[in-house]
């Protein structure tokens, strides 16, 4: 077991994203929630906050809520499109949260935030200031970035870069990336049976950055990609962040316990 893994057991201040794929049956096509893998997430989230951890959650999905929401058999191209459903779809992500951490005797907060909150020096203090104080009255804040007026995140799925600043601006120890995949590869593992996980990357080189793909499923829109640029984020600032596989419930538990799952990122 590696060092850096044994930090995780005693990190205080956790960000934890997950992405669309794993909130959504996507992998079998559709958009409607997965509430059992959300409830589990929840409550996972909760006992860590009962262990006397600091838990924000970064979360995707509003647009497949959205789309869930109104039965729509495909996610429409245009922006303004998705845009309207994001904004039915933030409604329906926020009440299931809502139920399951109050189920837990957990208070949740909602916070939208855009990258040009983390761009705008007052704007970015001012975020500061409400997420540390709602830490500190033992608050979880569940976090998304505003689909419904910004179109980055539709575009290319910046929610991974987003909780990497959301990590940098509140010194968060670890940020942990839920993802439809075990970790980064050394190929493409749905179509290369050869490739290999890579457990450990203490420096992200051309060749860390060359081996991430393009998007994934068709619900979700970030891929590798925009995953190796928040660890870049990350590890620039002192996080270790890691991509663990969201859709195998107890994996977020088994990371923060240094087990050796997932791909694991941090200056050496």
């Amino acid at each position: 077991m590696s060092d850096v893994r044994e930090r995780l057991k005693s990190a205080r201040r956790i960000v934890v994203k997950v992405g669309t794929s794993t909130l959504t049956y996507g992998e079998h096509g559709n958009s409607k929630l997965n509430l059992y893998r959300i409830e589990h997430l929840v409550r996972e989230l909760s006992d860590l906050h009962n262990a006397g951890r600091e838990i924000i959650l970064v979360t995707s999905g509003a647009i497949a809520a959205g789309i869930g929401k109104l039965g729509l058999s495909e996610k429409p191209k245009t922006i303004p499109e998705n845009q309207a459903l994001a904004a039915i779809g933030q409604g329906v992500l926020m009440h299931i949260y809502e139920k399951f951490f109050a189920e837990y005797g957990q208070t949740m907060a909602q916070l939208l935030l855009t990258k040009d909150t983390a761009a705008d020096e007052h704007a970015r203090e001012n975020s500061r200031n409400s997420l540390k104080t709602l830490l500190k009255m033992g608050v979880i804040p569940v976090i998304n970035e505003n689909d419904a007026v910004s179109t980055d995140e539709i575009r290319i799925g910046d929610n991974d870069n987003l909780s990497a600043m959301v990590a940098e601006m509140i010194n968060a120890e670890v940020l942990i990336i839920l993802s439809d995949i075990d970790g980064l590869y050394d190929g493409n593992p749905k179509v290369d049976a050869n490739a290999k996980l890579i457990h450990e990357v203490a420096e992200i080189t051309p060749e860390i950055e060359s081996m991430a793909g393009g998007a994934g499923t068709k619900l979700g829109i970030g891929g590798m990609f925009t995953k190796i640029q928040a660890a870049k984020i990350a590890a620039k600032n002192g996080i270790i962040m890691l991509i663990v596989n969201g859709q195998e419930v107890g994996n977020l538990r088994r990371a923060l316990n240094g087990e050796e799952i997932g791909t694991i990122f941090y200056n050496a």
